[in-house]
């Protein structure tokens, strides 16, 4: 997220682990549900390799590259009602954040490891639009990775798989 509150990213569907040597910035382990998608209200419990969890509230404005979001954590207590308030089972993830050449980050992740309906996807956040546009994955050696952009596609967000195989399953 920028310094004004806005989330600029660029979204690609891949297949495993980047195969090419980066720096691993970190590993997280993430449940997420969904109160609302439109407009996105999420909540998350993330947790680092061998640090207690965070409990996450979220809130995102309709968008694809650009989305206000704003984020604050809350108890644990506060997480556990709105969980079962949800009713739903929340979507585990494993993200792998790993710096970029060029000092951006590349967050990787798996979806529902395990079920038939696991997949991976990968991100890329950008300071500002003018950065986003300009960027292209052969700067970091991911031509190869990064080649099924599904930046701005209908039904390529977390709130739309969530209503896929949560609400309609």
């Amino acid at each position: 997220m920028n310094s004004n509150g806005y989330e600029i990213e660029r979204k690609w569907m891949v297949t495993g682990w980047p195969e090419i040597p980066l720096e691993l910035e970190k590993r997280q382990y993430m449940r997420q549900g969904y109160v609302s998608v439109e407009p996105t209200v999420r909540i998350r419990e993330e947790a680092e390799d061998a640090k207690a969890p965070e409990y996450i509230l979220c809130l995102k404005s309709p968008g694809t590259l650009v989305r206000r979001e704003i984020e604050f954590p809350i108890e644990k207590d506060y997480f556990d009602q709105i969980e079962e308030m949800i009713g739903h089972p929340l979507i585990p993830k494993e993200r792998r954040t790993y710096r970029l050449p060029d000092g951006l980050k590349l967050e990787v992740n798996l979806v529902d490891q395990g079920m038939p309906t696991m997949f991976w996807y990968a991100e890329v956040e950008f300071a500002d639009e003018s950065q986003a546009m300009q960027w292209h994955p052969a700067a970091a050696g991911l031509e190869n990775y990064l080649n099924d952009e599904v930046t701005g596609q209908p039904g390529q967000s977390m709130g739309a798989y969530w209503v896929q195989t949560r609400l309609q399953s």
